[in-house]
Parts: C-alpha cells; structure tokens; sequence
C-alpha cells in the first residue's frame, strides 16, 4: 500500500486529481476496521490529519465553521459545546476516549452510516457541507450528501472540507438507546433543537432508515402547541406527537434490533427530548 501526506488542501486537490480512487485517511476509526477484516482493499491512501485547515473551527457571527479534521474530543468540550450543545452530546457518546481523540465530523458524514451520531444533529440544525475538488467547492446539505446506507453523492475527486453549523439560541437534546450506556452503536437516536427567535424546532433521526430523515410532521404539529414565551407545550398533544415521530421512521430488522423496537424507541426518544425541552402546561 503506497502510503501519501496531504500537507494542504490544496495539495490534497492535487493528489486527487491524479487519481481519485486514493482513500482518504483521517482518524481511521471505520476505515482501518474494514481494511482489517478484508472488506476493502485499498493501493494507496491519503493522510489528511496533517492539513491544519482542516484541524480548525471559527465563530462566524450566527453560525461556527468546523474543519473536517475537528475530533470528537474537541466537539465535546470547550466553546464549540456551548455553541452547538446537541453536537457535544453526540459527540460524549461516540465510543471509547480513544475513538474520540481521533475520530473526526468529516469521517461521521462521509462513512454515511445510519447510526453515525453526528447526522441527525447536523440534519436538525440545517448544517451545509462544503465538498471541495480541484473545480472548486460545493455546498450540499446533510440530506443531499449522503444517499443511502454507506453511500454519499461526493464525487471522485471531491473531499469533504468543512461544515457549517448555524448557532441557535434556544434548548437541544440529542439522545440515543442501544444496549449498554457507552461505546454502543445507536440502536435509534434523536436530536431536537430549538431557535427561540425564530419559533423553531428541527427533529432529526438515526439509525431508523436508510439515509437522513427530519421528523417533519412531528415538527409541525408541535409547533402548533408551544408557548415560546413561556416554553412550554400543551399536555394534550404529547401522544399524537409520539406517534407522528414513530410514523417518521422506516426501520428494519437487523442483528442489533427488530424494527418494532425501533420504531417503539424512537418515539419514546421523541416524548423524552421534547419534555427536556419544554415545560407541560399548566
């Protein structure tokens, strides 16, 4: 295996330009699994970790600019979590330290996994990729990059560069269910965010189908039945808003968990979020 070093992105556009079926490798945490049990084989890959662009994050006004190479462990912690706090909830459940030290938001997006823990947060907040190649940069949303299960829209020669996450002001929870309280794949997940100054509620969910899926149905009814002055919500629309939360998901059966527990959790996360959220009224 011919071993490369990026040293900037633009070196990088370069060597992918040469030959776009290099791989790149960042923390490696999915990655180096499947090259370990056989199920890719790879001639030549591509170091990112040394691009220090790409290792930066900056507060941009109303929304904060995170590098592809930007750890879990840094999410999790400092500024960038009381900006973005779902992200740093997702981020403390993301396996062991070790796995948190250097696995990366841009490796999350592009492994494209249904349980990837960061894609609901980003899908909630409305977070936009920049994607960028020798042509230029390309700006896709959540739900635009990845397609399906382990599959993205990144073209051959395209790398993903950045993310750009608005800063809401107002509450977020993100939770997840699986079978022990760490270093657990998702057997479903859920995040909600809130902007108060815009009287908004995002739901996003994992691991409950096949690519990136937004609540959209939960999020308008419960719209409906929130005093955002006072942040509470009407006792009586809880249960249909449970329910509309399950109707969004499309689960299957798999070795982790049947699709009826599933569809069952992620209602259950639903109720548990909003309730974290918002007081019932009075």
């Amino acid at each position: 295996m011919n071993f490369l070093i990026a040293s900037s992105t633009e070196d990088l556009c370069e060597l992918l330009a040469e030959d776009p079926s290099r791989q790149l490798l960042a923390g490696g945490t999915d990655f180096m699994v499947e090259v370990n049990f056989r199920h890719r084989d790879v001639s030549e890959v591509i170091a990112i970790d040394r691009i220090e662009e790409l290792k930066q994050w900056r507060h941009d006004g109303d929304s904060v600019l995170i590098g592809s190479c930007v750890t879990y462990r840094e999410i999790e912690r400092g500024a960038l979590s009381t900006l973005i706090p779902a992200l740093a909830q997702s981020a403390r459940t993301i396996g062991s330290p070790q796995i948190r030290n250097t696995g990366t938001i841009g490796g999350n997006l592009a492994t494209a996994s249904p349980a990837g823990d960061m894609i609901p947060v980003l899908l909630a907040l409305g977070a936009l990729v920049n994607v960028r190649s020798r042509s230029g940069v390309r700006q896709l949303q959540v739900d635009e990059l990845i397609t399906g299960v382990k599959t993205n829209s990144l073209r051959e020669d395209e790398f993903i560069e950045s993310v750009r996450v608005p800063v809401l002001r107002g509450p977020q929870e993100f939770l997840k269910v699986g079978p022990r309280n760490a270093m657990v794949i998702s057997v479903s997940s859920l995040a909600m965010v809130t902007d108060i100054d815009r009287e908004y509620i995002g739901i996003a969910l994992g691991s409950v189908s096949a690519s990136p899926c937004r609540s959209t149905d939960a999020e308008y009814f419960i719209s409906e039945n929130i005093d955002w002055n006072r942040m509470t919500v009407r006792s009586g629309a809880i249960e249909n808003f449970e329910r509309l939360v399950r109707e969004s998901a499309n689960p299957i059966d798999d070795h982790r968990s049947s699709s009826a527990y599933r569809t069952h959790t992620i209602g259950v996360l639903g109720r548990r979020a909003l309730l974290r959220i918002f007081r019932l009224e009075s």
